[in-house]
C-alpha cells in the first residue's frame, strides 16, 4: 500500500513538473532586446523586465502615453468631389478616381504622419520612463542565472548567484493596488547595494519627451509632458518611485537613490497621466498626487500581501479557461528555454505543450493589456520602448485590433473585450462629423487607423487610407459580445451605434452599372493592389468584396438586433432588400479563388499578407458548409496566397484553415507562425516574420494581433460554434498529429450563452460539460454513440437538425453532460 501511494505521489510530482511547460516562460540569459524580455501589465500599466543582474533595465509603460491632441482631421469640403469620384469609378477611369481621391479626399493636416505621427496632431503611444537598478558589484562571476514568467501569477522572477549569495528579483504590476512592484531579496545581510533610477532620452529639437526628475528622501519622482503637435502643449505625465529597505540604507542623490545594506528592498512605483479618456476634449486630474497616493496606500501592505492580491486579481481572469494536452512528453522540455524550445519545435521535433503555452500566453497578454474601464489594447499592447513606435503603436482598423480581441469571448475573457466595445462607441459622435464631411451621409463612419483622440477621417494617403468599412468591422465584435452573452440591456445600448453604421453603409451604396449590384464607392481591398488590363496598379475601386462581406453582416445584426428588441420594423425590411442588392461573393474564374475586387484584376502579389476577400471565411461566417463553392474557392485562395506571410496573417490563416475544417493545415500555419525570428531588428514586412524569444509575435517588427489571432486560432481548431443556429462543435479542425489526439479544455465560451468544458482521447470526444448560462437551446453536433445527460444522470431529450446536429431545452444555470 505504502509503495502504491508513493508511486502516486511520483506521477503527481511530475505531472505538476510538466505542467509547468504551458505555463512558464524560460530564460537563461539577460535580455539584449526588448524581444526577449518580460512582459507584465494590468491593463494601464505595464512593465518589461531583461533581468539584467549588472545593470537591470525595466521598461515602464503607461496605456495614456499618447502625443499628439484632439483635432478635426476632415476636409469640410470633400463631400463635393465625391460624385465625381463615384462616376470615374462606374466608367472604370480607377486612376482619375484615386488621383482625386489623394487630391481632395485624405484627411486634412498631416494625418498619421506616414505612421511616423510623434510629432503631429494624430500623435504615437510611446514609452513611459526607463528604470535602471545598477549594482555596485558588476565585476564578480554570475552563477545559477534564471528568468521565469509564471504566467499563471503573472510574476517575473530573475534568480542568480554572486560571491555566494543568492539574489532574486520578482516584479508584478498590481491591479488591485495600481502600482508597479519590484521585490529584490538576498539570503545574507548587507547584500542589497545598487542604484536606482528613473529616466528618458533627454528631449528631441521638438517639444516632446520632457521630463524632469527629482529624488528627496527614498522616493524619485518624474514629471513631463508630451508634444501636442502644431506646436500645441500635450499630455502631462507622472511617475513616483519609493524603495523600502527597513534594514538598511535609501539615500537621494542626483535624482537617484543609492539602496545599502539589507536582505530585502521593495520599490513600488505609480505612474499616470492627465488623458482624461473618454472624455479626451478636457485633461483630467494631475497625475502626479494621484501617483503618489497610490504608492503611499501600497507601502502600508506587506509585499506579501501584495503579491498575494495581484495573483487572486489575475487569477479571477486567467482560472477561468485551460487546455491541456495530455500525450506523453519529453521530460528534457522542462529543463528548456522558451527559445530553445521554439527552435526545437521548429527542426520537427514533438513538443504537446508549447501550443498550450502560447495560448495560455495570449490570455495572459490580454488580461494584462485590456481591462474593463481603459483603452483598447493597441498594436504593442501596452508594451513599447520607443519615442516613435512603429505605425505610431495605434489602432488600425482595418484588422489588427479586432484581431487582438478574436480570443476575448471564446477564451472567457468577456470583459477584457469591453475597452473595444466601449473605445466603438466613442467613435460615434466624431465618426458622424466624418460621414458628413466626406460622404454628405448620415449615419458614422471609421476608417483605417484611429487613437485615443478618436480620429476617424481616412488616412493621408489615398492607396492605404480610403477603407471605409473600419467602423462597420468594429460593429462586429459588439454584436459577438451579445452572440456570447446573450443580454437584451446590452443590446438595447449597442443598438444605436449598429444602426448608425448601417446608416452610412446603406446612404453611400451605389449601383455598379455592369451588374446593377450594390456597391460601396470608393473601395479598396486593404493595403492591396490591383492590375487592370492597360497595366495600371492601382488600390481603389468599388464594391471590393471585403466591404460587401461586412455590410452583409452589419445588415444581418442590425435586423436581428431589431427584431429582437422589436423596434424599427419597416426600416429592417428596407435592410432585407438592400442586402440581396449587395454585390455578392464572386469566383474568379482566373484562378478559381474568391475574388478580390469587383472585376477579376490581375494581382500584383498574389501572396499579399492581407486576404481580405476571406473576411467571409472568418471572423464572419457565410463561407462554410452550406456554400460548398464558396467553400472549395476560398481553399483556392489559400494555397494562391501561400503559407508564408507576416506574423498576424498566419495567425490568420490558422483561423480560415480551422473554419475549413482542415486540422493539419491549420496546425502548419501555427508552426510557421510559431517560427523562431530571433535577431530581426529592421522593420520589414516581408522577412522575420514569427515569434521571439518572449514569444511576442513578429509582424516585423513585435505587433501584439498574431498573439492574439494565434490564440484564437488554437481555439478554433478545438471548438466552433458559428454556422446555423451557433451549433457546438467538438474538435472541428483536430489534426493528425500525435501530440494533439488527447487532450482536456475547460471553460471554453460558444455562441448563445453555453461555457463547455470537455476532454478526448485518440482524436475523439471522450465528454463533454455544457453549462447554459441564459436558458437558450442548445444546438450540438452530438458524436455517434454520445448521449446527453442531465445533473441527474437522466436522459435529455433532443431533436436531430441535420449534420449530426441535435437541439435540446436548456435551464438557465444547468449543466448538461455528454457521454
Amino acid at each position: 500500500m505504502k509503495r502504491f501511494s508513493l508511486i502516486i505521489l511520483i506521477i503527481l510530482l511530475k505531472n505538476c513538473l510538466l505542467a509547468q511547460t504551458d505555463l512558464e516562460l524560460k530564460f537563461d540569459s539577460p535580455a539584449s532586446h526588448f524581444t526577449q524580455s518580460i512582459p507584465l501589465g494590468n491593463g494601464r500599466l505595464g512593465a518589461m523586465v531583461f533581468g539584467n543582474p549588472n545593470h537591470e533595465r525595466i521598461v515602464l509603460n503607461e496605456k495614456s502615453m499618447w502625443s499628439g491632441g484632439v483635432e478635426d482631421p476632415n476636409r469640410q469640403d470633400a463631400y463635393k468631389y465625391l460624385p465625381e469620384i463615384q462616376k470615374l469609378l462606374k466608367e472604370e477611369r480607377n486612376k482619375e478616381a484615386q488621383e482625386l481621391l489623394q487630391q481632395h479626399f485624405v484627411s486634412a493636416g498631416k494625418g498619421s504622419g506616414y505612421g511616423n505621427g510623434a510629432d503631429v496632431k494624430f500623435g504615437c503611444y510611446q514609452i513611459l520612463s526607463d528604470l535602471f537598478i545598477n549594482w555596485r558589484d558588476t565585476s564578480s562571476v554570475i552563477a545559477g542565472y534564471k528568468r521565469t514568467l509564471q504566467i499563471d501569477k503573472a510574476l517575473a522572477i530573475t534568480e542568480w548567484k554572486r560571491n555566494d549569495i543568492n539574489y532574486k528579483e520578482e516584479v508584478w504590476v498590481s491591479a488591485p493596488q495600481q502600482v508597479i512592484i519590484i521585490r529584490l531579496s538576498a539570503d545574507k545581510t548587507n547584500a542589497l547595494n545598487f542604484d536606482l533610477a528613473l529616466t528618458r532620452k533627454p528631449a528631441r529639437q521638438v517639444a516632446g519627451e520632457r521630463a524632469i526628475f527629482s529624488s528627496s528622501g527614498n522616493s524619485i519622482t518624474m514629471k513631463g509632458q508630451l508634444n501636442g503637435g502644431d506646436g500645441d502643449a500635450g499630455i502631462v505625465f507622472a511617475a513616483y518611485a519609493k524603495a523600502i529597505a527597513p534594514k538598511g540604507k535609501v539615500t537621494a542623490f542626483n535624482n537617484r537613490l543609492k539602496i545599502e545594506g539589507d536582505k530585502e528592498c521593495v520599490i513600488i512605483i505609480g505612474a499616470g497621466t492627465d488623458l482624461n479618456w473618454p472624455y479626451v476634449e478636457k485633461r483630467g486630474a494631475a497625475p502626479l498626487p494621484i501617483a503618489m497616493k497610490e504608492v503611499n496606500e501600497a507601502s502600508k501592505l506587506s509585499s506579501s500581501i501584495l503579491l498575494q492580491n495581484n495573483i487572486k486579481n489575475f487569477q479571477s481572469f486567467f482560472n477561468r479557461c485551460s487546455i491541456k494536452f495530455t500525450a506523453a512528453e519529453n521530460d528534457s522540455i522542462k529543463n528548456m528555454s522558451t527559445a530553445q524550445r521554439l527552435i526545437r519545435f521548429a527542426n520537427g521535433n514533438s513538443d504537446m505543450n508549447l501550443p498550450a503555452l502560447y495560448f495560455n500566453f495570449g490570455r495572459y497578454l490580454l488580461i494584462s493589456s485590456s481591462r474593463p474601464g481603459g483603452l483598447p489594447a493597441n498594436l504593442q499592447g501596452l508594451w513599447a520602448e520607443e519615442y516613435q513606435t512603429p505605425w505610431n503603436g495605434d489602432y488600425h482598423l482595418n484588422i489588427n485590433v479586432q484581431m487582438n480581441y478574436w480570443p476575448a469571448e471564446v477564451t472567457n475573457l468577456a470583459d477584457c473585450h469591453l475597452p473595444l466595445i466601449n473605445f466603438t462607441e466613442q467613435l460615434v459622435k466624431p465618426g458622424e462629423k466624418t460621414a458628413r464631411a466626406y460622404y454628405n451621409a448620415k449615419g458614422w463612419v471609421a476608417h483605417v487607423i484611429s487613437n485615443p483622440w478618436k480620429f476617424t477621417a481616412p488616412g493621408e494617403g489615398a492607396d492605404w487610407g480610403s477603407t471605409l468599412t473600419g467602423g462597420a468591422w468594429l460593429c462586429e465584435h459588439l454584436w459577438q459580445h451579445y452572440i456570447f452573452n446573450p443580454d437584451k440591456k446590452y443590446l438595447e445600448k449597442i443598438y444605436p451605434v449598429l444602426k448608425g453604421a448601417v446608416q452610412f453603409y446603406t446612404s453611400i451604396l451605389i449601383t455598379d452599372p455592369k451588374t446593377g449590384w450594390l456597391v460601396t464607392a470608393p473601395s479598396n481591398s486593404p493595403e492591396n493592389t490591383y492590375i487592370t488590363a492597360d497595366g495600371y496598379h492601382g488600390q481603389t475601386t468599388m464594391g471590393a468584396t471585403m466591404d460587401m462581406q461586412i455590410g452583409r453582416e452589419l445588415l444581418s445584426n442590425a435586423i436581428n438586433g431589431a427584431s429582437i428588441l422589436g423596434v424599427d420594423k419597416n426600416w429592417s425590411d428596407s435592410l432585407s432588400k438592400i442586402k440581396l442588392r449587395l454585390a455578392p461573393d464572386q469566383i474568379s474564374p482566373t484562378t478559381g479563388g474568391i475574388q478580390e475586387w469587383i472585376r477579376d484584376y490581375k494581382e500584383a502579389e498574389p501572396h499579399h499578407r492581407h486576404v481580405s476577400q476571406l473576411y467571409g471565411l472568418y471572423p464572419y461566417d457565410e463561407i462554410n458548409n452550406e456554400t460548398p463553392e464558396l467553400k472549395n474557392a476560398a481553399e483556392k485562395t489559400l494555397l494562391r496566397r501561400g503559407d508564408e506571410g507576416t506574423g498576424w496573417s498566419r495567425a490568420w490563416k490558422v483561423n480560415f484553415w480551422a473554419r475549413l475544417g482542415d486540422g493539419n493545415h491549420a496546425l502548419k500555419m501555427l508552426k510557421g507562425l510559431l517560427q523562431p525570428a530571433f535577431g530581426e531588428k529592421n522593420i520589414s514586412m516581408n522577412k522575420g516574420a514569427g515569434t521571439y524569444p518572449n514569444l511576442f509575435c513578429a509582424h516585423p517588427p513585435f505587433q501584439i494581433d498574431g498573439n492574439f489571432g494565434g490564440t484564437a486560432g488554437i481555439a478554433e481548431i478545438l471548438l466552433q460554434s458559428n454556422g446555423k443556429n451557433n451549433g457546438i462543435r467538438f474538435l472541428p479542425a483536430l489534426s493528425t498529429d500525435k501530440d494533439w489526439q488527447s487532450g482536456k479544455i475547460t471553460g471554453m465560451c460558444t455562441r448563445k450563452g453555453f461555457e463547455v468544458s470537455f476532454d478526448w482521447e485518440n482524436g475523439k470526444l471522450k465528454n463533454a460539460i455544457i453549462l447554459s448560462k441564459n436558458g437558450n437551446n442548445c444546438f450540438v453536433q452530438l458524436p455517434e454513440g454520445l448521449q446527453i445527460y442531465d445533473a441527474h444522470n437522466k436522459r435529455i431529450h433532443n431533436t436531430g437538425s441535420g449534420n449530426g446536429m441535435v437541439q435540446f431545452s436548456t435551464v438557465k444555470g444547468n449543466s448538461y453532460f455528454i457521454k
